[in-house]
């Protein structure tokens, strides 16, 4: 759906220099696996929460049967066993009744917190923002009974379809700063209607708290559009934090150079990003094995 662009000048960030490749830490035969975010633990142990959903439900089941699972490891690399099911769809009319995807875990003052999307009805336009909240990684976890992160009313809104891929930034001035991504209802809708794909943009906005009660208030522009790099360029996944003065951030490339790369930025100050350049490499430039049909 998406064009991929190779034809630009790899520009590698010292970030990517320092990459090494470990293997696989964690594979499950019985499911997809997506979307792993780790902590250390009280216990010293790494706590990995991770996407995973039955094989039967085919790629599209991470929008309508995704669970949040938890697993340990003695180190970042593993290898992780699978302790329990920190979050799972509810069901009835609540945001998160079909799915939970997307975990980013984190310790907030004596809190950990979990932010994480839900669906309602398995399709993009109900993907939202939430969050959960424990005393312990072990759970339980106390959801949101809303999302945090609401759309744009307006259908030509940038942010209209969806809030999604939560990246969390503690900031050093004490609040919360929360990136996610969105992109436009009648982009989207029009792109279905033409099936060229030209105009749908996957953007990156913020929303800041000061606590993790909230309020969450949304700034009006995007924070990353790379409609400037050209060939219909567009990222998502994000994760971001701050060292040595600086604010930083890696997201998945969906066009810049082509959709397996990585993408790196810097800040001074959270908002205004530097061009892009590349945070990591595919896959197989650091691991030499053949596809096996695990996710």
């Amino acid at each position: 759906m998406l064009s991929i662009t190779e034809n630009k000048p790899a520009i590698i960030s010292e970030f990517c220099y320092q990459l090494t490749g470990v293997g696989r830490i964690l594979e499950d035969k019985d499911n997809n696996v997506w979307g792993c975010s780790p902590i250390y633990g009280p216990d010293g142990k790494v706590h990995l929460f991770y996407s995973r959903w039955k094989n039967e439900a085919t790629h599209l089941g991470w929008l309508s049967c995704c669970e949040i699972a938890h697993a340990i490891a003695d180190k970042p690399e593993g290898p992780y066993e699978t302790v329990d099911i920190a979050l799972t769809g509810r069901g009835g009319d609540w945001w998160d009744s079909m799915t939970c995807h997307n975990p980013t875990i984190h310790k907030i003052g004596d809190k950990y917190a979990l932010f994480y999307i839900g669906t309602t009805e398995g399709s993009v336009y109900s993907k939202r923002i939430g969050m959960a909240t424990s005393d312990s990684l072990y759970g339980p976890w106390k959801r949101c009974d809303t999302p945090i992160i609401e759309t744009n009313p307006d259908c030509n809104a940038w942010d209209s379809i969806c809030t999604s891929n939560p990246a969390l930034l503690q900031h050093p001035n004490g609040e919360l700063w929360l990136y996610y991504k969105s992109w436009s209802i009648s982009d989207w809708e029009k792109d279905l209607q033409e099936g060229d794909w030209k105009r749908s943009n996957r953007q990156y906005g913020l929303a800041v708290a000061n606590s993790l009660a909230g309020p969450w208030i949304k700034r009006e522009q995007p924070i990353i559009d790379l409609r400037a790099q050209g060939g219909y360029a567009q990222s998502e996944d994000a994760y971001v934090w701050s060292e040595d003065g600086k604010f930083k951030m890696i997201m998945r490339d969906m066009g810049v150079w082509n959709h397996q790369y990585g993408l790196y930025f810097e800040s001074q100050d959270g908002i205004y990003w530097s061009e892009p350049t590349i945070s990591f490499m595919n896959s197989h430039h650091y691991f030499d094995e053949q596809l096996t049909g695990l996710s």
